[in-house]
């Protein structure tokens, strides 16, 4: 008989170990198979957004990354410029990690963690959870599905073969998923942006060989346009050079690359290149994350630019909303609708950041059409046309360097286990974040004492909070208790929570969205239980994907 676990995730990057690690800190056994040895040598990110912070305060993870060993001590200003040792455009500037606090909206601040050092941080915490059983160098062949679960062929990288069944098959295993192309889902959109070449390299003394002020990432300009970018990958001595490229493919050689980076110093100067790597910018979007048994996510279910570090936190995101679904499932108190309900929240919130992605790479390249030659000029003239351009580009770029919107405002309108309460959605601008208890949205943070945020009260289960204690909710308690739904009542005595959540009764996800708010219980507690626990959604055109013994 094949070994038997509830959840078989493919894929061990960040989206997939979070994932195993928030099941098994929900009490859910997974096995997560990676066909690499889990090696980074090219960090495709670097930037923990807050809300995937938020997620590492809530499993106990905060401090590790504050601790990881990215220099807290290296500003984070992002520079735009002819190169290090020619003419600088503009600037904006960022304090160094060290210095930097939590804004208003939320209890942590976004974190300088490359993959290299944040992968380590997940896998040591994966691998100490009992419920979560972690195997590298071990490949998903192929899967076959049923109306009760999945049959998967595992391989070692020895060649050995091993069969798996699961309640459940998740697929966090990229942009080339074996998942995804298994269940023949399309992606949509353009595959292929720009044609892009990173480099790492090691230069010990690096901010000794120009004039420029230390930052976090240079953009490059010259006469074609924005043509690379650098970036302080650790804060010490390893930098991450990208030439930018275009929709053409090419192949650069070391030598060509070693040329470039030397362009872009404006001077020869001694370095090590460490590795190469070039890949494609993309804009893509799954047309469905799956159904049934089987379900996408992160890389595989979404592409963009990196341009706003929206990729991996969009995916982390996914991993907590699947997360808790899966959970429900396994435990047996969600309903039959309640995975279809992953699509239905994060396929547009996937859709938005990635549009929002190709937004800031456009700003980002945009001088190759409104580039004067005359910044490149010495001169007076050259001054005032550096600093007309300047100006412009600097504003320009605040859309990819303000996005808390973006990475905290995130909202499920649409969703079929949320209820509304018929207010409007809020119409931030697209730098601005406020915070709203309206349902859909991301329960807000307030600091309820020294230390504690109204967030820590979320992730278990649900969660009713109470600004009244007076009102009975016992009908809704026992409405839960009939289906086994976690459900905790907490009263609130805090005027400022109070303000901000607005109702006296406000019905908090385990994912941290409220699902409901009001004044009052409504008259079918049971109603309202089976609305957000996926029992009372009805798609009367969805049809049945799964035919028993189908075979992936």
């Amino acid at each position: 008989m094949p070994s038997h676990t509830p959840v078989l995730i493919a894929g061990a990057g960040p989206v997939g170990l979070a994932l195993a690690g928030d099941l098994a800190w929900r009490g859910v056994r997974s096995i997560i198979v990676e066909r690499s040895d889990g090696t980074i040598t090219q960090p495709k990110m670097d930037l923990l957004g807050p809300r995937t912070m938020e997620f590492c305060r809530r499993w106990g993870l905060e401090q590790a990354v504050h601790n990881s060993p990215y220099n807290p001590d290296h500003p984070q200003d992002c520079i735009w410029l002819e190169s290090l040792s020619g003419y600088e455009f503009g600037r904006e500037p960022f304090p160094t990690p060290r210095e930097e606090s939590p804004p208003p909206q939320s209890p942590v601040k976004r974190e300088r963690c490359p993959q290299d050092m944040f992968d380590p941080i997940l896998r040591r915490w994966v691998e100490s959870l009992p419920l979560a059983s972690l195997r590298y160098n071990t490949e998903l062949v192929s899967f076959s599905e049923t109306a009760d679960g999945v049959t998967a062929i595992l391989r070692s990288a020895g060649g050995s073969e091993e069969t798996v069944a699961a309640d459940y098959l998740v697929g966090a295993d990229g942009g080339s998923s074996t998942v995804r192309q298994a269940l023949d889902i399309k992606m949509l959109g353009k595959p292929a942006l720009t044609h892009t070449t990173n480099a790492i390299f090691r230069c010990k003394n690096f901010w000794d060989l120009h004039d420029k002020k230390k930052g976090y990432r240079f953009i490059f300009i010259g006469p074609e346009g924005t043509w690379s970018t650098l970036v302080a990958i650790d804060g010490h001595d390893r930098y991450r050079f990208s030439v930018v490229g275009d929709e053409n493919r090419r192949t650069l050689s070391e030598d060509e690359v070693r040329a470039l980076i030397v362009r872009a110093m404006g001077k020869d100067f001694d370095f090590e290149i460490l590795s190469i790597m070039p890949w494609v910018r993309r804009e893509l979007l799954a047309e469905n994350y799956g159904s049934g048994r089987v379900y996408i996510t992160g890389d595989a279910a979404h592409l963009n630019s990196p341009t706003g570090a929206f990729g991996m936190n969009t995916g982390m995101q996914d991993s907590v909303d699947l997360g808790w679904k899966l959970a429900a499932m396994i435990q047996g108190w969600g309903g039959p609708d309640l995975l279809a309900s992953y699509e239905a929240e994060r396929r547009p919130v996937a859709a938005r950041n990635i549009q929002e992605a190709t937004n800031n790479l456009t700003r980002m390249i945009s001088p190759r059409q409104h580039l004067s030659a005359a910044v490149f000029e010495p001169g007076p003239a050259g001054d005032a046309a550096r600093q007309t351009f300047g100006d412009a580009y600097t504003e320009m770029m605040k859309f990819e360097w303000f996005t808390l919107q973006t990475h905290l405002g995130y909202r499920y309108d649409a969703s079929p286990v949320i209820v509304p309460d018929g207010t409007d959605a809020p119409n931030d601008p697209p730098m601005e974040y406020t915070q709203t208890a309206r349902p859909g949205s991301r329960a807000p943070h307030v600091w309820l004492a020294e230390g504690k945020s109204t967030l820590d009260l979320f992730g278990r289960g649900f969660v009713l909070l109470r600004f009244a204690p007076s009102i009975d909710v016992s009908a809704l308690e026992a409405a839960a208790r009939s289906h086994g739904v976690p459900l905790q009542v907490i009263d609130i005595d805090h005027a400022a929570a109070r303000a901000l959540y607005v109702n006296r009764l406000v019905l908090v996800r385990p994912d941290g969205f409220v699902a409901w708010r009001a004044d009052a219980l409504p008259s079918d507690a049971a109603s309202l239980i089976d609305t957000v626990r996926g029992a009372a959604v009805h798609m009367a055109d969805r049809q049945p994907r799964i035919q028993a013994g189908r075979t992936h």
